[in-house]
């Protein structure tokens, strides 16, 4: 199979829908997007809360955990065979 053909049926399936696309709706989100959980708290957040080093912390100990679960993920099973 030459290059050129390469994606020639994938091409050709584009040229015959993109007449019936509708186009992109800048209104609504992305599906397929999501944004990281935000850490949540036992009290709520005023401007002279003296708990903030532990807010902080928390926040920093999710960070972490999410960056090594991504990590994680990049990473072969490490499985015997």
């Amino acid at each position: 199979m030459t290059l050129k053909q390469l994606y020639q049926d994938i091409y050709q399936k584009f040229l015959e829908k993109k007449d019936g696309y509708q186009g992109y709706d800048f209104q609504k989100s992305p599906v397929g997007s999501a944004t990281p959980p935000s850490p949540t708290f036992v009290k709520k957040l005023k401007w002279w809360t003296l708990d903030r080093p532990s807010r902080l912390q928390k926040i920093r100990q999710d960070r972490d955990q999410r960056q090594q679960d991504i990590i994680k993920i990049k990473s072969p099973p490490s499985g015997k065979r």
